[in-house]
C-alpha cells in the first residue's frame, strides 16, 4: 500500500504556528516581491481570492474583507518541511518526499496493520508536533493514493483527514468521481484531448484501449492507466534525482541604469547558480543571461534581451560562470533602459566526476580547492560572508517583503519569547 501525506494550505498553516490568531481566518501568502497570491487558506478561497491574484489590484480588497497577508518565508517553511518529513520517516524507510508538502510512503509488510489507523496516528503526531494539518490518503498505488487524499481532504468531516482506498467498490466510486482535469499526470493538452473523446472522468480513462493510450500519451500514460486499475506501475522515487537546469531571476525593488549596477546583480546570480551546482555535484556546459525592462514605468523603452554563453569546458567556478555572464551582459546591455529583472540559468548539466576534459583548456585545479574553501565558510559561518571582487560586499539581496513574519524556527534572533 501508498499513502500520500499532503500537508493543508502549507505556507499558510506554517504562518499559524506562530501566530495562531489567524486560526480560521482568511490568509494569503503573496511570491517573491510581493508580487502576487502563491497560497490561500480555505476562508481566503470561500472569498474568491484567485491563485495568482496580482497583489496591487487586491490591495484594497484585501483590506475589506480583513484577510491577513504574508509575504512568503522560504526559510520558516523550508525547516517546517523538514519536521514533517522527519516525522514521517518514522513509519516506514520507504519514503518519496514528492514536494515541499507532499510524501509518497510504501508500506512494505504491513500486512498486519490496520493502515487507516496508521493515517489517523500519522496526521495526529504531525499535527501535535509541528502544528501542521496534513491530509492522508491510502490505496495500492501512487496514483489512486492521490484520489485518496483528495477524497480525504475534500469530506474531511466524513473522513477526518484520512481515506484508504481498499477495495475495488472504493476505486470504482473514487475513479468516477475524479474528473479527467484532476488525475495526476493529465495535463492541459491531453485533458482536452480525452474530453473531446467523451473521456470525462478517471474511470473512463482506465477503459481506454493500452495500444491509444501508449500511442498518445506514451508509456508514462500507460503507467498511469495501470496505476489507476490498481495494477502498481509507478514506482517510489527514494533518491531524489539531480535538477537538469537553475536558475536565479530577480526583479529589482526599483529600476537599474548603470550597467555596473546590472553587473554587480549578474555576477551575484551566477555566483549563487554556482553554489547551487555544487551542492548536487554537477558542472554546467553553458549559461544563460536575460534583463527585462519595466513594462509599467511610463516613457520607459521597453527592452527584453537574453544571450546564450557555451563554456569551454563544463564547470562549477563562481569565478569561471561570474566571468562568462558579464561577458553575455555586456552584449545585450543598452543605455537608458530601465531594467527591472534579470536572472542567470545554467544549462547542460552533467555530475562533476563525469566532465570530459579537452586538450588544451581545462578547469583550473585551483579554483576547485577555492570553491571547496568557500564552501566550508558559508556553511560555518553563514552566506555572503565571502564575495568576489565584483559583488558589492555590503549588499545582500533584499525583495521586497512588507508582510514578512519572524524565521521562527531558523533564526536564534526572531524565535518567540515566552514571558
Amino acid at each position: 500500500m501508498f499513502a500520500l501525506v499532503d500537508c493543508n494550505n502549507f505556507y499558510a498553516s506554517c504562518e499559524r504556528v506562530f501566530q495562531p490568531q489567524w486560526e480560521g481566518k482568511p490568509v494569503v501568502i503573496l511570491s517573491n516581491n510581493d508580487g502576487c497570491v502563491i497560497a490561500r487558506s480555505n476562508e481566503a478561497k470561500a472569498l474568491g481570492i484567485p491563485m495568482g491574484a496580482p497583489a496591487f489590484q487586491y490591495k484594497q480588497q484585501f483590506k475589506q474583507q480583513g484577510i491577513k497577508v504574508f509575504s512568503s518565508n522560504y526559510p520558516l517553511y523550508g525547516d517546517m518541511s523538514n519536521r514533517v518529513m522527519t516525522i514521517l520517516e518514522k513509519y516506514t524507510p520507504n519514503l518519496e518526499i514528492y514536494s515541499i508538502d507532499e510524501a509518497f510512503l510504501q508500506f512494505k509488510g504491513f500486512d498486519l496493520f490496520d493502515l487507516e489507523q496508521e493515517g489517523h496516528r500519522m496526521r495526529k503526531q504531525v499535527r501535535q508536533w509541528t502544528g501542521i494539518p496534513v491530509s492522508v490518503g491510502m490505496a495500492p498505488t501512487k496514483a489512486l493514493a492521490k484520489i485518496a487524499n483528495k477524497i480525504a481532504k475534500k469530506f474531511a468531516d466524513r473522513t477526518q483527514g484520512v481515506y484508504c482506498i481498499d477495495t475495488e467498490e472504493k476505486r470504482i466510486k473514487a475513479l468516477q468521481w475524479t474528473s479527467i482535469g484532476d488525475v495526476w499526470g493529465v495535463g492541459r493538452q491531453h485533458r482536452k484531448r480525452l474530453e473531446a473523446m467523451g473521456v470525462t472522468n478517471a474511470l473512463a480513462f482506465t477503459r481506454l484501449p493500452d495500444d491509444w493510450v501508449r500511442k498518445h500519451m506514451s508509456i508514462l500514460g500507460l503507467r498511469l492507466k495501470k496505476d489507476l486499475q490498481g495494477i502498481p506501475s509507478i514506482q517510489l522515487e527514494e533518491i531524489i534525482p539531480p535538477k537538469k537546469g537553475i536558475a536565479t531571476t530577480r526583479s529589482f525593488e526599483g529600476t537599474l541604469t548603470h550597467f555596473s549596477d546590472l553587473e554587480e546583480r549578474i555576477s551575484t546570480f551566477a555566483t549563487s547558480c554556482a553554489e547551487k551546482m555544487r551542492k548536487q555535484k554537477s558542472s554546467c556546459h553553458a549559461l544563460l543571461v536575460f534583463v527585462r525592462s519595466d513594462p509599467h514605468k511610463k516613457g520607459s523603452l521597453p527592452y527584453r534581451n537574453s544571450c546564450v554563453l557555451p563554456l569551454p569546458y563544463a564547470t562549477n567556478s563562481s569565478i569561471m560562470l561570474s566571468k562568462f555572464a558579464v561577458m553575455g551582459l555586456q552584449k545585450i546591455f543598452k543605455e537608458d533602459i530601465h531594467y527591472k529583472k534579470a536572472g542567470v540559468m545554467i544549462m547542460g548539466l552533467i555530475p562533476t566526476e563525469e566532465r570530459q576534459l579537452t586538450l588544451f583548456q581545462n578547469n583550473n585545479e585551483k579554483h576547485l580547492a577555492v570553491m571547496q574553501s568557500l564552501d566550508k565558510i558559508h556553511q560555518r559561518f553563514g552566506p555572503h560572508r565571502i564575495k568576489l571582487a565584483n559583488q558589492d560586499l555590503k549588499r545582500t539581496w533584499k525583495m521586497k517583503q512588507e508582510h514578512l513574519s519572524h524565521r521562527f524556527t531558523t533564526e536564534l534572533n526572531e524565535i518567540i519569547i515566552v514571558k
